[in-house]
């Protein structure tokens, strides 16, 4: 079984890690081609190509002229302990032990603009790319053209490392990002969970509850060594309970309702 999940905009560079593993990400030459194309657009240009503040805009244009195809513990940081955002503060990598970890290393992948797909402990160097950016390129026009079939083959090469006695995605990863996956050429059941809350009296997904409930679930599976579909059913955390008779075999609903 796999877990994928979406990246964060947020970053943490400031925490020092706890632990020293790490790899190297698959696709590095794959980064280094986009943060080619990146390097040919000023601060205003990405500005606009990504809709984000002049100030982020310099940011992320500092980033890219920085950004080296040498990864070391100087210019990166594990992929999972850099990521802070919403998602991430429900994972929370920093408090999981190393066998957790390496468990977690074969079993949770995150999906990337700049680096296609992400082991945990991959080292990443910062940057801003999310997947829906519309960024002309040699293979394309935008980043789905760029990644192809890629992600999806090296999702399946994991898959069949793994040597489970059922192929199983849990796709914890937002809609922009799954994108990126082939189902068709999947060769997996797909699974995913869906967190609703109650609210103005009906269950409906907050976004930000969501997406720290997504993490929670990869945090999940991860500490339990979570390997069939049926025991993620089991998930019970922050008040969430599996509801069977609004799931069905591929989208699992989880719901909560905390007061009226």
């Amino acid at each position: 079984m796999i877990i994928v999940l979406s990246p964060a905009k947020s970053l943490d560079y400031e925490t020092p890690p706890h632990i020293a593993k790490h790899t190297i990400p698959d696709f590095v030459d794959d980064a280094a081609q986009l943060i080619d194309e990146l390097r040919r657009y000023s601060p205003q240009q990405i500005a606009s190509l990504m809709d984000i503040s002049d100030a982020l805009a310099h940011l992320n244009f500092q980033r890219y002229a920085d950004w080296s195809p040498k990864f070391h513990a100087d210019n990166a940081k594990q992929a999972v302990l850099a990521f802070n955002g919403d998602v991430y503060e429900g994972f929370d990598a920093k408090t999981l032990s190393a066998a957790d970890l390496d468990y977690a290393q074969r079993h949770v992948r995150v999906l990337s603009g700049l680096y296609g797909v992400l082991r945990p402990l991959d080292l990443l160097q910062p940057y801003r790319l999310e997947m829906g950016t519309r960024l002309p390129n040699a293979r394309g026009k935008d980043l789905y053209a760029f990644w192809g079939e890629r992600i999806t083959d090296a999702l399946n090469a994991q898959l069949h490392r793994n040597k489970s006695a059922e192929r199983i995605l849990v796709n914890c990863a937002s809609t922009e990002y799954f994108k990126s996956v082939r189902p068709k050429r999947l060769d997996a059941r797909i699974v995913t969970p869906v967190f609703e809350d109650w609210k103005g009296g009906r269950y409906k997904i907050i976004s930000f509850h969501a997406k720290r409930a997504r993490g929670s679930m990869a945090r999940f599976a991860v500490e339990n060594r979570i390997d069939s579909p049926e025991q993620l059913k089991e998930f019970a955390v922050e008040g969430y309970a599996f509801d069977p008779a609004a799931s069905n075999d591929a989208t699992f609903v989880f719901r909560r309702r905390i007061g009226d």
